[in-house]
């Protein structure tokens, strides 16, 4: 796929794509002769891994050691060694994760409970 192809399925824009790929986030899987990039469906969900991450603060630098993880526990011959660092690494993301989203949570509460505030004072 190429990169309008891959925004309008991820619902990003080509700006942000463009973006990890300089930063060294994500990669095209290649290239066609034309320079264009080529995004693979397996591009695709890392790159959906990554959008679910953004709206919960996570840095580039957090991102991508969070997809180096989850690369290393995908690949068969990584060993044990390294899956098992991965998935420590991991577990500690998915708490921090997990303590972002509670944050997140309260503060959507507290908007509600405002827009529920001022629908009242306009009746």
């Amino acid at each position: 796929m190429q990169i309008g192809e891959v925004a309008a399925r991820t619902e990003l824009s080509l700006r942000s794509l463009r973006h990890w790929e300089e930063v060294g986030l994500l990669q095209p899987s290649g290239r066609t002769e034309g320079g264009f990039r080529l995004y693979t469906d397996a591009d695709v969900e890392k790159i959906l891994v990554i959008r679910r991450m953004k709206p919960l603060g996570f840095t580039l630098e957090q991102m991508s050691e969070a997809m180096r993880d989850i690369e290393a526990l995908r690949d068969p011959d990584a060993g044990e060694r390294h899956h098992a660092g991965a998935r420590e690494r991991l577990a500690a993301i998915l708490t921090d994760a997990a303590e972002r989203r509670a944050k997140l949570a309260t503060q959507l509460s507290m908007a509600d409970e405002f827009i529920s505030e001022l629908s009242r004072e306009l009746r």
